[in-house]
């Protein structure tokens, strides 16, 4: 995969590097102090993954990642936990806290290696104007209700009962069940369309949850399975309506 690193520190850029390089999958193709120089590199050139800090001078690591048409996947490398909810609002792999240590760091790796690999698996297979409608279709069972998922050459028989939340990484959906994640060439308006809406609701522009899977309602998230996951602020009302 190939990587640049975005942090303002010399320490970070230098210990991340040092993690890159003895990490056989990677392939690190530009270190930037200053954010505005990475924008630059990346209008131009194409990464499959960027270490970000967030707290930089000039443009912050998500003012970066809204500048940019298409995302690659991000690893943000901070020492502040306030970003992590929002920081899912993006093509996130993982988000990691300063001290890093490599083993993190080799599973931050591994996620988005997975999540790369998914992706271009299902756009060699699943292109738009290839997609099958069996994609798209719900069949009633005796037990529960189950859709056909493609996602590479395979196609998942998932329980609609299974799902727990749906996300949204960039032209894919991501269908957390409680076993697996399965990715799919889907829209946000394709999964909406695809689960039954008394069951599921949109609860931000990058999630949709299952119903019967939340466990804890606060403020600005929700708790399923014990993963956190933000409401947007124009959704609430809607969620708190079909409680």
């Amino acid at each position: 995969m190939k990587c640049i690193i975005v942090d303002d520190e010399p320490f970070a850029i230098d210990l991340l590097r040092s993690y890159v390089e003895k990490t056989e999958s990677l392939e690190l193709v530009g270190t930037f102090s200053n954010p505005v120089k990475a924008h630059s590199f990346l209008m131009k050139n194409s990464v499959d993954l960027i270490f970000l800090d967030i707290n930089m001078p000039e443009l912050t690591g998500i003012q970066l990642i809204k500048s940019l048409a298409h995302s690659p996947v991000i690893i943000f490398t901070t020492a502040y936990t306030e970003y992590g909810v929002e920081s899912y609002d993006y093509n996130t792999a993982d988000y990691l806290l300063k001290p890093i240590r490599y083993d993190r760091f080799l599973r931050a790796v591994n996620k988005s290696s997975e999540i790369l690999s998914k992706a271009s698996e299902t756009v060699s297979t699943s292109s738009p104007k290839n997609r099958d409608s069996k994609n798209l279709v719900v069949t009633p069972g005796t037990d529960d209700r189950v859709i056909n998922l493609k996602s590479g050459s395979k196609i998942h028989r998932v329980g609609v009962s299974s799902i727990l939340y749906v996300e949204a990484c960039g032209n894919y959906m991501i269908f957390h069940t409680g076993k697996e994640k399965i990715l799919s060439l889907l829209t946000m308006k394709d999964a909406l369309d695809l689960l039954p809406k008394e069951q599921f609701v949109r609860i931000h522009k990058s999630f949709i949850i299952s119903i019967a899977a939340i466990e804890v309602v606060e403020r600005a998230q929700v708790s399923v399975k014990g993963v956190k996951i933000p409401v947007g602020s124009i959704y609430r009302e809607q969620l708190l309506a079909r409680l």
